[in-house]
């Protein structure tokens, strides 16, 4: 599967011109190493976004029509195939949105946790291949801390210190899954606090999983905490790590989810393990056995 790669073509003022370091390539890259279901590869100014089957822009996501239509077509069959059964319509949608924010929150949060660089992305700058696991995007501002190298590139923006950065990620993640929210949302019979609750997940979830395989899972915790303590609009909830007692006294990480992904109502005895219907015993067995496996 393809790292980031920057594409041939004349010299512009893009941050991943060609000839030109990119501010982003190195933490993309290390995504794909350690987690080979997802590549990414910036497009240079005037360089077109891959379309055609299977390809989605996020902004045909937001709008909610056709794109939208075909791109949750995807998840119903998945669900007929793998569990010999429908799902309602408002589940299909959840598993949809999951399945694009999941890896759209890591375009933004990766390059923060390994570089302390925040791009923006407009739902135009995003297009997505789900069954490649390959993201395209149009990278044109990032902020970046006093002192990064990369401050003097076109399109940094200096922020002066660790706070306004990681109000830079809030702000570019709300961004981006702001107008896509807003396409799934009546699909998936939710709005407001409910729609921000799955987003709060999306950032953590998908954060702490990259950084337990990239051996960070505790200062992945440590930065979520910081980064989403609670009371931070529009996000819904917290971090919400907290600590389990395993069976031999191990200290057993988990976190309490604010949204329900409505999984049950297909496995009602296979819930996920931060599910808010999953209760501590279940929650220690479900952790104590992964780890011995």
């Amino acid at each position: 599967m393809p790292t980031t790669a920057l594409s041939d073509g004349a010299a512009t003022d893009s941050p991943a011109a060609p000839g030109r370091p990119s501010p982003l390539g190195d933490a993309y890259a290390r995504l794909t190493e350690v987690f080979a279901g997802l590549s990414v590869r910036e497009l240079s100014a005037g360089e077109a976004a891959p379309s055609g089957e299977g390809w989605v822009c996020a902004a045909g996501l937001a709008a909610g029509g056709t794109d939208l239509d075909a791109f949750l077509a995807w998840d119903e069959e998945q669900v007929t195939r793998d569990y010999g059964q429908r799902a309602r319509p408002d589940v299909v949608a959840g598993f949809g949105l999951h399945r694009y924010a999941w890896p759209a929150c890591l375009l933004i949060t990766v390059p923060w946790f390994l570089r302390r660089r925040v791009p923006r992305f407009a739902v135009e700058d995003v297009t997505y291949e789900r069954t490649l696991g390959s993201m395209a995007v149009r990278v044109t501002t990032f902020a970046c801390l006093p002192g990064d190298p990369a401050a003097g590139l076109p399109g940094a923006h200096v922020v002066p210190d660790e706070e306004a950065l990681r109000a830079e990620v809030r702000a570019a993640v709300a961004e981006h899954l702001e107008p896509v929210l807003g396409g799934f949302g009546p699909r998936m019979r939710r709005r407001g606090r409910a729609l921000w609750g799955m987003a709060t997940d999306e950032v953590v979830e998908g954060l702490w999983y990259i950084a337990h395989l990239l051996g960070e899972e505790r200062r992945a915790m440590r930065e979520l905490e910081l980064l989403l303590p609670g009371s931070t609009q529009p996000y819904a909830g917290s971090a919400a790590f907290r600590e389990l007692t395993g069976p031999n006294g191990e200290s057993l990480p988990t976190r309490d989810r604010v949204t329900c992904c409505f999984f049950y109502t297909l496995r009602p005895e296979d819930t996920c393990t931060t599910c808010p219907r999953t209760c501590d015993a279940d929650r220690v067995a479900k952790l104590a056995a992964a780890a011995a496996g």
